[in-house]
């Protein structure tokens, strides 16, 4: 063996070992954020803006920004499969609105309210406020049942450029007395509510438009009640941007659903408070529009967020949810030895 092949053997030997650190390296940190978005709730399910989880008899059901209105159902929490559309026409008004409008609907919320499920959704167009809120109701949400079909009840709530709002992602909250009330909102001034009528979902003739929590980038607004205190979070910052998306969820409190909401530190929402809840986190990236699911003093938060491991693909998460000795939520990470927590399934 001559010198050259000697310096050649040994080049190669350099680049394999070279080759397989990188390797070991790049497979430790796959599995490392694996195991992090595992322990944040990860599904795979391709969505965007879920909304809350309601249960219709043994399936679990939630819906999300798409065409027709996406619907999805599982079992268990975990598994998830595609539900039929809510329109496959879509409502004559939403051209109206937003003209050429093809159906395509942004981020809806349902309630169940009165043995129907009420079903709020926006049409908009991006970045501006020519938008509008819509509800649908359905007396169940299993299409196999004859009684099936989703009745469409006209706009709730319409903005214009004139207007200071935005009329989009709808949120319904239900208070302890039975009470509607509708959160919405984004950008511009921010997050508004308006209490609806019980019988026909839509605004209280009488209801002012309250002005709940604003500051520069703000939207997705969820409320949910619980011990004297009404709970808002919202998203702060950019969604929509896969892997460069800065979406996060802050949170504030009130003992009355109109306000004030203040964060932990005393800060109104309505003047830039809200403590944050949950950021980003390594893989686990902006995370937006929570929902709470309670079922057998069990509480399960829900969000999407984007897959740092999938190109920024937006994806469902639903992980456990605790209450502090403050009264304040806590998000707890899925624990796989915990034999209550809700784990994904190892083939997926």
């Amino acid at each position: 063996m001559n010198a050259r092949q000697i310096l050649f053997g040994r080049a190669k030997s350099s680049l394999l070992v070279l080759f397989l650190s990188i390797s070991a390296a790049t497979g430790g940190a796959s599995s490392a954020d694996s195991a992090l978005l595992e322990r944040h709730g990860k599904r795979d399910v391709r969505l965007h803006d879920p909304s809350t989880i309601v249960k219709c008899r043994n399936d679990y059901w939630l819906f999300a920004t798409g065409p027709g209105v996406s619907s999805w159902r599982s079992k268990d929490l975990v598994h998830w499969e595609r539900g039929p559309r809510v329109f496959t026409t879509p409502p004559p008004w939403t051209t109206n609105v937003v003209a050429g409008h093809r159906g395509y609907f942004w981020a809806p919320d349902i309630v169940q309210h009165a043995n129907r499920y009420w079903l709020y959704y926006s049409v908009s167009k991006f970045g501006q406020n020519i938008s509008a809120i819509g509800p649908a109701s359905n007396s169940t949400l299993d299409p196999a049942d004859p009684v099936y079909g989703w009745t469409d009840h006209g706009i709730v709530i319409e903005s214009r450029r004139t207007n200071n709002f935005n009329a989009i992602d709808p949120a319904v909250a239900k208070t302890p007395d039975g009470d509607l009330w509708l959160s919405f909102g984004s950008f511009w001034s921010g997050i508004k509510l308006v209490q609806l009528d019980a019988a026909s979902g839509k605004p209280r003739s009488n209801s002012p438009v309250y002005s709940i929590a604003f500051t520069n980038a703000i939207e997705a607004p969820f409320i949910y009640y619980r011990d004297r205190f009404f709970y808002l979070f919202v998203n702060w910052d950019r969604c929509c941007r896969g892997t460069n998306s800065t979406y996060n969820i802050r949170i504030g409190r009130s003992s009355d659903i109109t306000g004030p909401y203040l964060d932990k530190e005393g800060t109104d929402l309505a003047y830039g408070g809200g403590t944050l809840l949950l950021g980003t986190d390594g893989a686990f990236i902006g995370p937006g529009h929570a929902g709470i699911f309670a079922e057998e003093r069990r509480f399960w938060f829900s969000a999407h967020f984007y897959d740092g491991m999938d190109r920024g693909a937006s994806k469902l998460a639903i992980r456990p949810l605790a209450w502090g000795t403050d009264g304040w939520p806590v998000l707890r990470p899925i624990d796989p030895e915990a034999s209550g927590d809700l784990k994904t399934d190892s083939n997926q």
